[in-house]
Formats: C-alpha cells, sequence, structure tokens
C-alpha cells in the first residue's frame, strides 16, 4: 500500500499540549570511550586507555526523554536506588524537562548499562542490575493512580528488570479511566498485558510468544488469535530493514523502512514507543501515528546510543 505523505507541521502545536506518563524500567547508560593500540599480555583481549565517559538515560527514561523531546509534557515514574546512579539519572532526565517521581529504595543499586568503546566499536557491556524491593513498587503503584488522570495515554516500557510487577493493575486502572495504554513487552508470559490498547513487540519478541511464521498470511493468523486472547485493540510488529506491520480489527497495514544509514539500534524501540504516545495523546489518526513512529526510528538508528528525535528532523 502507497504510504501517505503526512505533515509534522500540522501536529506540532498539537504536541505541545499532550501529556504522556510514562512506566517502567529505568537505567542509566554510561559510555566509556577510548583508544585501542594494543592487546592485553594477561589474555588476548583489547586494552582500552579510556579518554572521555559519558551518561544518558535509558529504558523508560530514555522513552520519556524521547516524548519531552518532541515538545510533549512527559512525566516519568520508576523506582530506582538510593544511590549516585539514581540521582545523576534524575538530574539527566530533569535536564531534558522530564517530570519525574522516583520512589527509591535503599536496598536496590541502580540499573546501569556500562558500554566500553574502542574505535567507534562497542567491545564490551557490563550491566549492574537488582529486582527492586516490593515496599517500592507498591508505592509507585499509588503515585499511578493518582497521576492516571491527568495524562492523555499511558506508556508502559517493560524491560525485564521487576520494575512492572504491578503492571496487569496498571491497565486495568489505565482502561477504566480511558486512557489508551502502550505496551513496549518483554518475555514471552504477555497475559499481565492483557487489556492493553496496544503491544509493539519487534520480530524475535512476537516470535517468543506466537513461535515462528512462513509467510504474511500466517503471521495475520497468529497475531489475530494473540489479540483477540489478551484482549489488545492493536499490534504494531517492528520489522527492522522491513519497516513495521499495524494489525487491528479492521486488518493489516504495512509500512516499509525509510532508506537510511544504520548506526546503533539501541534504544530505537523507546523512539517507536515515545513518538506513537505523544500523536495519539494529540489525537492523531493510528495510521497516521504510526507512519510518524516509523520516520523518527529511521532517523534515531543513524545516531550512536540511546538517543531522541528532534521536531526539526521529523519536519
Amino acid at each position: 500500500m502507497t504510504v501517505v505523505n503526512f505533515h509534522f507541521a500540522d501536529w506540532k502545536d498539537k504536541l505541545a499540549k499532550a501529556r504522556v506518563l510514562i512506566v517502567g524500567d529505568v537505567m542509566l547508560d554510561r559510555y566509556w570511550f577510548g583508544d585501542v593500540e594494543r592487546i592485553s599480555p594477561e589474555a588476548p583481549v583489547p586494552v582500552v586507555r579510556v579518554v572521555r565517559e559519558e551518561m544518558r538515560p535509558g529504558g523508560a527514561a530514555n522513552v520519556a526523554r524521547n516524548v519531552a523531546s518532541l515538545g510533549s509534557q512527559a512525566t516519568l515514574l520508576s523506582v530506582v536506588g538510593d544511590d549516585e546512579a539514581g540521582k545523576k539519572l534524575e538530574a539527566l532526565i530533569q535536564s531534558e524537562k522530564v517530570i519525574s517521581l522516583f520512589q527509591r529504595d535503599a536496598q536496590l543499586p541502580t540499573t546501569v548499562k556500562l558500554r566500553v568503546i574502542g574505535r567507534q566499536q562497542q567491545l564490551l557491556r557490563v550491566d549492574f542490575e537488582t529486582q527492586p524491593s516490593r515496599e517500592a513498587l507498591a508505592g509507585k503503584l499509588t503515585d499511578f493512580k493518582a497521576r492516571i488522570g491527568s495524562a492523555d495515554v499511558v506508556l508502559l516500557s517493560d524491560y525485564g528488570k521487576g520494575g512492572l510487577r504491578h503492571i496487569a493493575q496498571m491497565i486495568e486502572s489505565a482502561t477504566a479511566a480511558k486512557k489508551p495504554v502502550i505496551v513496549d513487552p518483554k518475555g514471552s508470559d504477555w497475559r499481565k498485558y492483557q487489556g492493553a490498547f496496544m503491544i509493539t513487540p519487534n520480530r524475535s519478541e512476537l516470535q517468543q510468544v506466537v513461535g515462528l511464521w512462513r509467510d504474511e498470511n500466517e503471521l495475520a493468523a497468529k497475531v489475530t488469535q494473540l489479540r483477540q486472547t489478551l484482549k489488545i485493540a492493536t499490534l504494531l510488529l517492528t520489522r527492522s530493514e522491513e519497516g513495521m506491520s499495524l494489525f487491528t480489527e479492521e486488518g493489516s497495514w504495512h509500512i516499509p523502512t525509510r532508506a537510511r544509514e544504520v548506526f546503533d539500534v539501541s534504544g530505537a524501540g523507546d523512539t517507536v514507543v515515545a513518538t506513537l504516545g505523544v500523536f495519539l495523546a494529540a489525537g492523531a489518526p493510528l495510521r497516521e501515528a504510526v507512519y510518524f513512529a516509523n520516520e523518527a526510528a529511521g532517523i534515531v538508528v543513524g545516531k550512536f546510543g540511546t538517543a531522541v528525535v528532534l521536531p526539526e528532523e521529523l519536519l
């Protein structure tokens, strides 16, 4: 199907009034950049002489900063540790005009992903993570119910770190308040997402749940059965170089990817969910929101690390 050429300028003012509530697992992305000039005499690994460090919000925090970068109001609800990484993460997102509502867990180290980069290549990633306590999560659920009324759309970013243990109750509360819920899923058990308006898996995530498919007809049949079982109105499948496929009660719609050089796919799913959220919150039709999400994904994969898309890039 031919893609309609929608115009971002038509929505810019409406996006400024959109209010998006983001809930999920947050993390601090640390990058160590260095020079690689020799191999270690202790083991067959490169020696990186670190010359620069960079920190960026990751996980649901990257979703929130993408919402804010498009000019919409972003409120982020999550659990972090009472530590240096948690404080740094909060300062970073607040500097990008994100409203932060963090529950602090003194027993929880904030999730940190450390990437070592040499010659523009990722050489190593080290993860520091622990499951949050039930007390902190219960507090987050209370905050969610207090904030749901002032949001236009709810984004649930599940990175499988334990921060969305009450996701079923959140979806139920949002649905009761007539707020659309978009879920970026994780894992093979999606029963907890039942009743959401939309889920946005990539190919490998969907295959974990429905298995492999031989052709587009079998894919459509599997997705239809999944949507009906989970009572989910819409599924958006992101397919990397093959673009995106939208599945609804009315059928499916495929949108091809824009031909751009891919530099780094990390965080592209965050950008997709954020862009969908802000356009739906602004009142955009579903296909138009998907169109801009596809455009935004094509832009962000050309950037290094977790990044955002700016309005002028969509213009």
